[in-house]
Parts: structure tokens; sequence; C-alpha cells
């Protein structure tokens, strides 16, 4: 994808022109529909679990990783000598440290309700100009993103397609939603954590990295707007963007961002690995997460847990 994410924001003046709604949670909320995370919630969660299977739902992040215009990944190791120097103490210590030169909006990632914003506003109508700092925003930084164990759902977008990878600019949407938590046999719940299989992720996987950021299937308007209505605490999906790419309408991209952060305080998760849970045919289980608290990112890497 070739243009820049501000030029396509400015483009954006049908969403842009209406103000940010305020949170039900009150003016003072900050975490957005993590709200309906909840004790009760966690203990039915734990109760998903039944084989002990573990899933890593994160990618492995490196210089190789496809990335948006504009951003990358190095790191730097330096040795505390080369090899061939004097070990420190009686015990021989020897070792390393890493230097980590990264966007944060890289791999497997969360946004953060400072990242997408509305006419340079942010979630429960906050100014840009009152969280942005060249050095760390000063509201909504990841670190506070409050820590997640509760129940996930996949949806599988490939059967519900007779097991083909959905093609880019595909949109699924609440007709489509709806009808997968039927083949599924579920019904959402506040707080529950919903992931989609397009088939993207592993039909692209051999493929030009470029070409997987250009388009790709994903989450329309409507469907943003329902989901977030259930009061679902994150949505996520094996690709870049979980919107689809090209979007449903030219002149509103990102809308499903606008919507999900803005709007509604639902964080999204890019570039999920779901291809495990998919190939095992898990449908519920136990979804854990963990923000690293680097202070005043608007973005994560992260690598979500699911317990079958």
């Amino acid at each position: 994808m070739k243009t820049p994410i501000a030029a396509l924001l400015l483009a954006a003046a049908p969403l842009a022109a209406n103000p940010v709604p305020p949170s039900p949670h009150g003016p003072a909320d900050r975490i957005g529909a993590m709200n309906h995370l909840s004790p009760e919630a966690t203990r039915a969660a734990a109760r998903l679990v039944k084989l002990g299977r573990v899933y890593a739902l994160g990618v492995v992040t490196g210089p190789a990783t496809p990335v948006w215009p504009g951003r990358s990944y190095k790191i730097v190791v330096t040795p505390s000598d080369d090899g061939s120097g004097q070990p420190l103490g009686a015990n021989r210590v020897t070792g390393h440290d890493d230097v980590l030169l990264t966007h944060v909006g890289i791999g497997t990632q969360l946004d953060g309700f400072a990242h997408i914003g509305i006419a340079h506003h942010h979630y429960n109508n906050v100014p840009a100009k009152d969280l942005f700092a060249p050095d760390g925003v000063t509201v909504y930084g990841t670190e506070s993103v409050p820590p997640a164990a509760t129940r996930g759902i996949l949806l599988d977008m490939v059967k519900a397609n007779g097991g083909r990878p959905l093609a880019p600019g595909t949109a699924f949407n609440r007709r489509e939603i709806e009808a997968a938590l039927r083949s599924a046999g579920l019904t959402l719940r506040k707080g529950d954590v919903v992931l989609f299989h397009t088939g993207w992720m592993a039909a692209m996987a051999a493929k030009d990295g470029r070409a997987f950021i250009a388009s790709q299937p994903g989450l329309g308007r409507e469907g943003a707007e329902w989901l977030a209505a259930q009061g679902v605490a994150m949505i996520g999906a094996d690709t870049a963007a979980l919107e689809v790419i090209p979007f449903e309408k030219a002149n509103e991209p990102f809308i499903v961002h606008q919507i999900l952060l803005t709007r509604y305080g639902v964080h999204i998760l890019e570039n999920i690995d779901t291809n495990a849970l998919a190939a095992d045919g898990a449908t519920e289980f136990l979804f854990v997460l963990g923000v690293p608290r680097l202070k005043g990112t608007v973005q994560a890497i992260v690598n979500p847990v699911a317990i079958r």
C-alpha cells in the first residue's frame, strides 16, 4: 500500500464530520470495551480448558516481517566480549545484551486508542492535542491496557467459504458473522475476544510481504458496528489490518479502525496466527494477553495465547 496513512485519513470526510461519542463508562474512562472483562468471565473462560493445549497466536517478528510502508525492524546484539576475552569472576561469566530499534506496529500487534482518531479526536472525545507528545503519548499509552484472561472465539471464515481462503477485498459483515457463529454453535458474550480466520496469512506465507499488506479480506463497517455493540473486548484476524482492503468505500479509509478504536473503544489485534487453532477445529478457548508496559506507545507487539 503506497498511500501514506495521514493522507488517507484526511480523505475520510464522511465519518470525520461526525463527533466522537462519549464513553458509556463515563468521562474518565480510558479502557473502553475492556470494562466488560470481569472475574466471572475469567472463571467461565478457565472452565473451557480441557486439553491443556497452548497456542501462541503471535508471529515471529524480525527484519523479514511484512510491514506498512515506513515501518522497520532492526536489532543490534552487543557481546560482553568478543568470545575471546577474559570471563568475569571465578564463575567465568560471559553474556550478551541487545538493543531493539523498531516500530511497534509490526508483526502481531495491538492497536491502542491513540493510534487512530476522527478529526484529531480519540476515544471518549479526547483531543489529539491533549494526548500527543513526541516522546510518548500522555493518554492511551498501551502500557495502560489491562491484562486479559477471557473467552476467545475463533470464527473460521475459510470453512464458511468452502475451505478456500478469502480473496482480497472480501468483506464480512453481520450476516456472515452470524452465520459463522451458528456454524460454530456459539453466541457472543460481553468481554469476548473475537478472532477471524480468513486464510490470508497462510495463503500469503511464501509470497511477497508487500502483497500481504496491500490488499486483504477483512471486517466491514457494518460487521464492526454490530460486533462492538455486542460488548466484545477485542477483535482480531490473521491479516495485517483486520479490516477489508480495498476499503468498502474508497473515500472511507480505515473506517473500521475508527469505529472500533475511536467510537467504541474496542482494541484491534492484527497479524494473529490462527492457523493452528483452525486446523484443530477450535471454536472457543481461554484467551490470555498481557501487553508489554512500554510507556507512551500507541501500538504494541504482542503474543496472545489461546488455551484449550
